[in-house]
């Protein structure tokens, strides 16, 4: 796809090349593509006027509802721990500022996202198509229950903490599907790779601690849970 922001003039380009040696590349992410794409795709763009001048700090920022856009590393690892090839389809679940999005965008054939908060998905689009991510569709609804009409999905990253690993993110997942997702309650998540074998088994990986948003939906926590009131950060501890 053609990025509308590459050529443009970027007084932020300095200080994203700093974010990926000094807080990717320092901590071990080492997918050249990954790094291409987040030395590349204007985080700014997706800040709050107020917090742009931290916009490429070590840290996770606040956005509209509530919710946060991750922590730079973060984001950096679950898109190396998914293996992204630029032929796959994905399901992102949790779209909220759609910096992830455009992320995959930049690295997959189609991207789907799903978002549960109707004014964060109304942002997002804008965004997305200012910027020019034609790769991607987008809709409002239960991130738990997945994107059904398109599935079978190659990839699928989850962009909030889960207690578990939704049934139908399984479902919808190709034959030999990854899931990238944070698992855990309001005081311990950690990051999990599921794996699908070619005989449909599922094998996990449980990687670093970490903090997010809670995934509310049928199939995760209920609106009435103690863990879907935290609020969470998008960090890795």
């Amino acid at each position: 796809m053609t990025a509308l922001w590459r050529g443009a003039s970027d007084p932020f380009a300095t200080a994203r090349r700093r974010m990926v040696e000094e807080q990717l590349v320092a901590r071990g992410v080492r997918d050249p593509r990954v790094l291409e794409a987040m030395v590349s795709v204007p985080r700014h763009s997706f800040v709050d006027p107020a917090f742009q001048h931290r916009t490429y700090g070590d840290h996770a920022l606040p956005t509209a509802e509530g919710q946060t856009i991750s922590q730079p590393y973060i984001v950096a690892r679950m898109l190396e721990l998914a293996a992204l090839e630029p032929q796959q389809r994905v399901l992102e679940v949790g779209t909220g500022s759609g910096y992830q999005t455009l992320l995959l965008s930049q690295m997959v054939e189609r991207v789907f996202s799903v978002e549960r908060v109707a004014s964060l998905l109304r942002t997002a689009q804008r965004r997305l198509e200012q910027l020019g991510a034609s790769n991607v569709a987008m809709r409002h609804g239960d991130g738990s229950l997945g994107w059904q009409e398109f599935a079978p999905y190659d990839r699928v990253l989850v962009a909030a903490a889960a207690p578990r690993v939704p049934e139908a993110l399984m479902e919808q997942s190709s034959d030999r599907g990854l899931i990238v997702i944070p698992v855990g309650g309001p005081d311990s998540q950690h990051l999990e790779v599921w794996t699908r074998g070619p005989g449909g088994e599922w094998t996990q990986q449980r990687h670093r601690e970490c903090r997010f948003v809670p995934l509310v939906g049928q199939d995760a926590w209920s609106p009435g849970d103690p863990a879907s009131e935290e609020s969470g950060r998008g960090s890795a501890w």
